[in-house]
């Protein structure tokens, strides 16, 4: 049976929304579909709180994401908060707020929640993946790495790795240094280095799917698309020359020219970067050529485990 219900990600650098049918034999057949950034992480490492500005922002985009997802009939609207809220000291105040508006259903979920939700959208949206393999999930305020087989998740890790304080804490050049991509580049080997691999590693993953703004914005410029398309995104397979290219390319840019370039959105021409940094140094930890980028992810395993949707192995 069909439900009509919408989800929203309230992740620390994007809101995104998705309206659909969703049956829990099929999945989801989507009515509407948006994002827009509101960099609800904005400070968040150096001050420990939301900025009331950021917060402002991100309850005026629900707002509106709200009332959207009602005029298109939803029954039900689903929101899922993730790192900046869980880190904030203030985060619990924030999801009374989120939780007080009308028509909203709103929690905010442990890392570990979020990678079964996230591996739940991606299985639906790229389809049967035989084998063992790893899933990343490059996000504003946190990264997640799992591995699954059959279904099952093995391992799981969440650590507060996200591209928003990355961005905050080493790059501050136009266009960005060579000291600052190698610090950078340094911080994130360790990080996963020490809280990652002795996890993830021993299930052995044959490959990697990799999902959020990171993957599929550098699967859109590896493609070279007039403008972003999640159709020609999902899927593609991204290897590691080709996120070395990329990356170089685009820390030798000034910002303005970055948030120019289509198929990358301006609000993420700061994140760009770094993301494409934590993406690089996952694949070399893994030792593996490439990654299968899907554009679904949480938004979608949000509405797909509400109405009981499962992969088959």
């Amino acid at each position: 049976m069909n439900r009509r219900v919408a989800g929203i990600d309230l992740g620390t650098n994007t809101v995104r929304l998705l309206v659909a049918e969703a049956n829990p034999s099929t999945g989801l057949t989507s009515l509407w579909a948006d994002q827009v950034v509101t960099r609800l992480g904005e400070g968040l490492a150096e001050r420990g709180a939301l900025a009331p500005s950021a917060a402002e922002r991100t309850l005026d985009a629900v707002r509106r994401y709200r009332d959207r997802a009602r005029d298109l009939g939803a029954a039900e609207i689903m929101l899922v908060a993730t790192a900046a809220v869980r880190q904030a000291r203030d985060g619990a105040a924030f999801l009374r707020r989120l939780a007080a508006e009308p028509g909203i259903v709103a929690r905010v979920v442990t890392g570990e929640e979020e990678a079964r939700l996230t591996l739940l959208g991606a299985a639906w949206g790229l389809g049967p993946l035989a084998g063992t393999f790893a899933l990343l999930d490059v996000g504003g305020g946190s990264t997640e790495i799992l591995v699954t087989h059959g279904g099952r998740i093995l391992a799981v890790v969440s650590l507060s790795l996200g591209v928003v304080g990355l961005a905050e804490r080493f790059f501050a050049s136009d266009p960005a240094t060579e000291s600052e991509l190698l610090a950078c580049r340094a911080h994130v080997d360790a990080r996963l280095r020490d809280e990652v691999w002795d996890r993830i590693r021993p299930h052995a993953p044959g490959a990697l799917v990799a999902t959020a703004g990171t993957p599929t914005t550098l699967a859109s410029l590896d493609l070279g698309l007039p403008a972003y398309d999640p159709t020609r995104v999902q899927g593609h397979h991204l290897d590691a020359a080709a996120i070395d290219r990329l990356t170089a390319w685009l820390a030798a840019l000034p910002f303005a020219e970055r948030a120019r370039l289509p198929g990358l959105e301006p609000a993420r021409a700061d994140v760009i970067v770094p993301g494409a940094i934590v993406l690089a140094s996952a694949l070399a930890g893994l030792r593996l050529p490439a990654a299968v980028v899907s554009d679904t992810g949480l938004r979608e395993g949000i509405l797909l485990d509400a109405v009981g949707w499962r992969p088959r192995a």
